[in-house]
């Protein structure tokens, strides 16, 4: 019996692992790989306290730190993915992907989400050669270039925000002529002397040579002069924004989650909202109903978390 089960690998599980540790909580540690969704980028210059570093160097610090404090607190078993969550008494029982089962207390859920991807022609080809799905991790990348951004809600519009502090232009490609983000946002973002949009686009290929050159959809605006014919716009950078799928499935017969599959966690705990009323899943990072999604504060979320879980073992 654990006391913990931490499930995912990224930030936020290794940071709450090291806590666990740190805490003497003994703790299985569940999670396929280290390998969080900044992995793919070249370099993260947001990582605070590293002034830039890449994905994969990010990843495999966040390992030794956790196997660094683990010892025989926490057990650390790789290569599984959570399928299952069960409870009985109290009592969660966690079974992966390779049929083994643990025993826990209490639950952290640090599983995080997965881009939702562009699909279209040479979107594959050129992903991390000019298409990327992080503007505040690659940004930097593309000074004084010309980029798009694909999509239309908040997400699309902060990263074109973001964007347009360093870039030569900025071109929002949305597919319908309604934008999902704040009025307010797409005043303020529009205004830019340096940003356009593209209404009524529905994305068709990405094209380059090694890297990234232009970027062609099909026009389907009604009151464009291209109307039914397909546009081509040269840029060395596409960020693609159209939403994530959290990796929740396995929990949402145990807990709440929102309409786009997001736990629904109290934002001064990270206790989630279990179905039944009861106290003993927390959640942290991208799998959370949290309106902000950082590695950074992946980390302190869960750290925040770990904290409260603490408590709540100790004066149980």
């Amino acid at each position: 019996m654990y006391d913990l089960a931490i499930i995912g690998g990224g930030p936020a599980g290794v940071a709450a692992g090291v806590y666990a540790a740190r805490k003497q909580l003994k703790t299985v540690f569940i999670t396929k790989d280290f390998l969080g969704q900044s992995s793919v980028s070249d370099g993260v210059e947001n990582w605070i306290g590293t002034v830039k570093i890449s994905g994969t160097d990010l990843s495999s610090s966040l390992e030794k730190h956790l196997r660094a404090y683990a010892g025989d607190i926490v057990d650390i078993k790789t290569g599984e993915l959570c399928s299952s969550i069960s409870k009985k008494d109290s009592v969660y029982t966690i079974t992966t992907s390779k049929g083994a089962t643990y025993t826990a207390r209490t639950i952290l859920i640090t599983t995080g989400s997965h881009r939702r991807k562009l699909d279209i022609t040479g979107a594959d080809t050129f992903e991390n050669k000019g298409l990327t799905y992080c503007a505040t991790c690659d940004g930097p990348l593309f000074s004084d270039q010309d980029v798009a951004v694909i999509g239309g809600g908040n997400a699309a519009f902060e990263s074109a925000a973001q964007l347009l502090a360093y870039c030569k232009s900025v071109t929002l490609v949305n597919r319908s002529d309604v934008f999902r983000a704040d009025p307010v946002t797409v005043e303020k973002v529009l205004a830019h002397p340096r940003m356009r949009v593209v209404r009524n686009a529905i994305p068709k290929e990405v094209r380059g040579d090694k890297f990234v050159s232009s970027f062609i959809y099909s026009d389907t605006d009604p009151k464009s002069a291209t109307m039914g014919t397909d546009v081509e716009i040269l840029v060395t950078g596409i960020f693609v924004e159209i939403g994530s799928i959290p990796t929740t499935g396995f929990v949402q017969s145990l807990v709440k989650l929102n309409s786009y599959g997001n736990i629904i966690v109290d934002p001064r705990t990270q206790r989630a909202e279990s179905l039944d009323g009861s106290a003993g899943i927390w959640a942290a990072g991208d799998c959370t109903d949290g309106i902000y999604h950082q590695n950074n504060i992946a980390a302190g979320d869960a750290v925040k978390a770990l904290e409260d879980i603490y408590i709540y073992i100790k004066t149980r």
